[in-house]
């Protein structure tokens, strides 16, 4: 039985696609678009790593304070896809500053 599709377009790369999935189950799309969230900013945090001589650390953890500041500021409701897109977005912040840490011994 078929409850629906979410479409879902994904700019990375600077191509723009259509992804249909099947939302029958009400938490696949959550874990769907985390999943892809979080690999989207890893992707990008890692190329402006490579590209961006002038970026360290302490820019990337400046913006993870930002985006603390925005999930504190919910005082209307985003709703659960914004949620889960922020929630991502940090998740891969934190795991992008920690791995870069990690190698570089800070």
């Amino acid at each position: 039985m078929k409850y629906g599709r979410n479409i879902y377009q994904d700019f990375s790369g600077g191509k723009r696609h259509k992804k249909e999935y099947n939302v029958g189950n009400s938490v696949e799309w959550r874990d769907i678009t985390y999943k892809e969230t979080f690999d989207e900013e890893i992707r990008g945090l890692t190329r402006r790593r490579r590209t961006d001589s002038s970026c360290k650390v302490e820019d990337i953890e400046g913006i993870l304070n930002s985006l603390y500041i925005m999930e504190g500021a919910d005082q209307i409701g985003r709703g659960s896809l914004q949620d889960t897109i922020l929630s991502a977005r940090i998740a891969a912040y934190e795991h992008f500053i920690a791995q870069w840490k990690a190698e570089t011994g800070k």
